[in-house]
């Protein structure tokens, strides 16, 4: 989308938005040569904070390609922020609803339409203990094999020291840095002109969520963890961690 497109919601919220981060986080940021000039595409972003949206969407902003994240329903309401969620084109996910297929039928739309939609593939902030990338939700493969669009897997840190996940109150000093790295895109040209399985759609999501781990580690300079935190399998571990305690206890309780 060109900047002359961006339209009046988005400059409106860039001129709320920008002076505070601008003041209050400091930047670096990489990869905008990734950010393709023209045509539809996805942006794949790890979430760390509860604030790293405002800050991702800045580096965006500053490509001239503004993105259309797919956020909660509720948040589309009546009020400003309603009316602004609206006006910046961004796409409400309905969960659990007859609606739920809606946000991916407009994510397809958008891309098709020369459009830049950013994904968050892990569906929510990080539970891993470090910060890396958890497990991702297969929305942004579907969409990509669906359409064939660039997939660009972007890595952010330092919103998260700012606000960390979950934490209530912000770390404004000493000044953070906010380091984001876009990638070259990621090759999923190997799933095209199969059938759309969950495995295929899994082992896809499995390529995307590694190529934005590559891009954090980049940035950390570190090496992640070899297998991802995996929210899913944790809950499994802790229900079974729960029966085995409440068996032990019901069996001391049974030795007394």
């Amino acid at each position: 989308m060109p900047r002359r497109r961006i339209g009046f919601w988005y400059r409106f919220a860039a001129v709320l938005c920008k002076p505070p981060l601008v003041v209050l986080i400091k930047r670096d940021w990489r990869g905008m040569e990734n950010i393709p000039v023209e045509g539809g595409f996805i942006t794949a972003v790890n979430h760390n904070s509860h604030i790293d949206p405002f800050a991702y969407a800045h580096f965006q902003y500053n490509t001239g390609r503004v993105p259309r994240f797919l956020a909660k329903s509720g948040l589309f309401g009546k009020g400003f922020v309603g009316a602004a969620m609206r006006g910046t084109g961004q796409i409400p996910v309905y969960r659990e609803s007859t609606d739920a297929l809606s946000a991916f039928r407009a994510a397809i739309d958008a891309v098709e339409h020369g459009e830049c939609v950013a994904f968050y593939p892990e569906g929510t902030l990080t539970r891993d203990p470090d910060g890396w990338p958890m497990t991702g939700k297969t929305g942004a493969a579907r969409v990509a094999l669906q359409t064939r669009c660039p997939v660009i897997p972007v890595a952010q840190w330092g919103a998260n020291e700012v606000l960390p996940p979950y934490a209530k109150k912000p770390n404004l000093l000493p000044r953070k840095t906010h380091r984001v790295l876009a990638g070259p895109p990621v090759d999923l040209s190997r799933f095209y002109d199969k059938e759309m399985t969950p495995d295929l759609l899994k082992e896809a999501t499995e390529v995307i969520m590694a190529a934005i781990t590559l891009q954090l580690e980049l940035i950390r300079g570190e090496k992640a963890p070899a297998a991802p935190y995996d929210p899913r399998r944790e809950r499994i571990e802790q229900r079974r961690r729960t029966r085995a305690q409440g068996k032990v206890e019901q069996e001391e309780g049974q030795g007394t």
